[in-house]
């Protein structure tokens, strides 16, 4: 796959080895977010961890909003000391070693125990998507600009290859046990110990792989909270040099706050509105990473080929049908047709969405830029799903209003996608 690269897909001395190396971070990682955020856990802890108590999804989304919160605070000034200290790849190391601990101990929470199953979601949240941000910072080193798209693709496209894996295992496993006669609470800590595995194992072979491109700077990043907030703030006030950038971050988080309620409430809907069964979940959302898979693939080569506004422009298009669908739908028919258009949208606007980014941001601080994006899909990640959850709440459990509601964030985003021009975006970055 990735030696059909084009020779001229790459920057000068970057091998497609190295390409290989970085994308297999997105297969390492695709297995947290299929199995913790997606598939498993979050129905698990709103079913048996709070026992489906009337306030269970409000606290799986506080508790996801809560590690975004983190995130988006202290991802700028952390991406800013990563660029000026050339240490993307440590720090990648030591957020994604900390992830696959945290995810393990997920194997602790039982039924019952809710706070150790909030603490440790928060904490393994909170640096898987750390992790996210560092590795995505390596894109703009890696690929050219007309080629960005292309890379971006093959990177998620591989990542849902892994989550589809990561969940394969877990279903053929919690299938087995099912049959054996095993609690809920005993399969469901094994899948935890799984993903991790998993997570692990492959994001090895890009800590062998992928190579630090940038070089050491005077060192000017600042430490401490208050620091960090002023460095968010100094970073985003660099942003008036570059419109274009701003309104990419203002439709990120807009329409990534309605991807992130279907990749934290996906499961939850479908055993509580549309009656599915654990294992049919699981294997809905195998078939949206599957669908997600293509939809990366495919707009990333068509990206490329017909702009990155117009791409964003039709999977935000696609997202707002999804929507429509999962709120009308009466039936698993039905739902399984909006699971699959919404996996082929979810791959294609993540993968263009971070392709723009590395457009627009400036060559010399492409972590700290970076980290400007995660803050904005970390406040994506709270707003998205809170509102889902406050939603269902004051519509007295009615979660078709919610999904409805929902729509509404993509077309927040399509009106910030709107005035926004690429070429223009990529001569500011070059100028700034």
């Amino acid at each position: 796959m990735f030696a059909l690269l084009p020779d001229g897909a790459l920057r000068p001395g970057v091998r497609r080895r190295e390409v290989f190396g970085w994308a297999l971070y997105d297969f390492a990682n695709s297995g947290y977010t299929t199995v913790v955020l997606t598939a498993v856990f979050s129905a698990y802890f709103v079913s048996a961890v709070a026992g489906a108590a009337s306030w269970a999804t409000l606290l799986w989304t506080l508790a996801i909003g809560l590690s975004n919160t983190i995130v988006m605070l202290l991802m700028p000034a952390l991406g800013a000391w990563a660029d000026q200290s050339a240490a993307k790849k440590r720090l990648l190391m030591l957020v994604t070693l900390l992830c696959v601990l945290s995810t393990a101990a997920l194997a602790l929470a039982q039924p019952g125990m809710v706070l150790l199953a909030v603490l440790l979601t928060v904490i393994s949240n909170m640096f898987y998507s750390m992790g996210e941000s560092l590795t995505a910072a390596f894109l703009p080193e890696l690929a050219q600009p007309e080629a960005m798209g292309r890379v971006s693709g093959l990177g998620w496209g591989l990542g849902y290859a892994g989550g589809m894996l990561t969940l394969a295992v877990c279903l053929a496993f919690v299938l087995w046990a099912q049959a054996q006669g095993m609690p809920a609470g005993e399969y469901v800590a094994i899948t935890m110990l799984i993903t991790a595995a998993l997570y692990g194992l492959p994001a090895l072979g890009t800590f062998a792989l992928l190579r630090e491109h940038a070089q050491p700077r005077p060192q000017t990043a600042r430490t401490g909270i208050a620091q960090a907030l002023g460095q968010l703030r100094d970073t985003w006030a660099q942003t008036r040099q570059l419109p274009d950038l701003r309104l990419l971050l203002g439709s990120t988080v807009c329409y990534q706050a309605g991807v992130a309620v279907a990749i934290t409430l996906a499961a939850i809907y479908a055993e509580q509105v549309i009656g599915f069964e654990s294992q049919e979940t699981m294997i809905m959302v195998l078939a949206l990473n599957l669908a997600a898979a293509l939809g990366a693939l495919l707009f990333g080569q068509l990206q490329d080929r017909i702009g990155h506004r117009l791409a964003l422009g039709l999977t935000l298009l696609g997202w707002i049908a999804v929507c429509l669908l999962a709120a009308s739908a009466t039936g698993k028919p039905q739902f399984w047709v909006a699971a699959t258009v919404a996996g082929l949208c979810m791959g294609s606007s993540q993968s263009a969405g971070r392709a723009m980014v590395g457009l627009f941001a400036p060559p010399r601080q492409l972590a700290e830029y970076f980290g400007l994006w995660t803050t904005a899909t970390r406040l994506a990640s709270i707003l998205g799903p809170i509102s889902y959850g406050l939603i269902t709440w004051v519509a007295s459990g009615n979660q078709r209003v919610a999904i409805l509601a929902c729509s509404l964030f993509f077309v927040a985003g399509l009106a910030f996608l709107w005035p926004m021009r690429v070429q223009r975006g990529r001569q500011a970055a070059l100028a700034a």
